[in-house]
C-alpha cells in the first residue's frame, strides 16, 4: 500500500514562506504525476502544483510565480515551497501521486493532509 505523508504545515502571517514536504513509500521515480492539492471548508479541492516525469511543473495561476515543486529523489519526497503567502493560501494541503498500471489505468495516491493557516 502505498503511502504519501505530509509535513511543515502550521500558522504563518501573511507575508510569510513555508515549506511542505511529502514522504513516499515508494520510489517516486516510479510516479508520472506528483503534486500538491488544497481544500477549504466547503470548497472542492484545488490543483496547486503538479511535477511530471518529464518537462516543467504546472502551477494554478493563484501560486504562480510565488510556489515552486520539486521532487527531491535523495530524500524521496515531493516538495512544495511557498512564499508572499496570503490569507486565500489557508487551506489543507494534500500531496498526491499519479502512476499508469499495467492494465492501462491511472491509480491515484494521496496524503492525509497538512494544514496551512495564513493570518496575523
Amino acid at each position: 500500500q502505498v503511502q504519501l505523508v505530509e509535513s511543515g504545515g502550521g500558522l504563518v502571517q501573511p507575508g510569510g514562506s513555508l515549506r511542505l514536504s511529502c514522504a513516499v513509500s515508494e520510489g517516486i521515480f516510479s510516479f508520472d504525476v506528483m503534486g500538491w492539492y488544497r481544500q477549504v471548508p466547503g470548497n472542492q479541492r484545488e490543483l496547486v502544483a503538479h511535477v511530471f516525469r518529464y518537462g516543467d511543473p504546472k502551477y494554478s495561476d493563484s501560486v504562480q510565480g510565488r510556489f515552486t515543486a520539486s521532487r527531491d529523489f535523495a530524500k524521496n519526497t515531493v516538495d512544495l515551497q511557498m512564499s508572499s503567502l496570503s490569507p486565500d493560501d489557508t487551506g489543507v494541503y494534500y500531496c498526491y501521486g499519479e502512476r499508469m498500471m499495467a492494465s492501462g489505468s491511472k491509480q491515484a495516491y494521496w496524503g492525509q493532509g497538512t494544514q496551512v493557516t495564513v493570518s496575523s
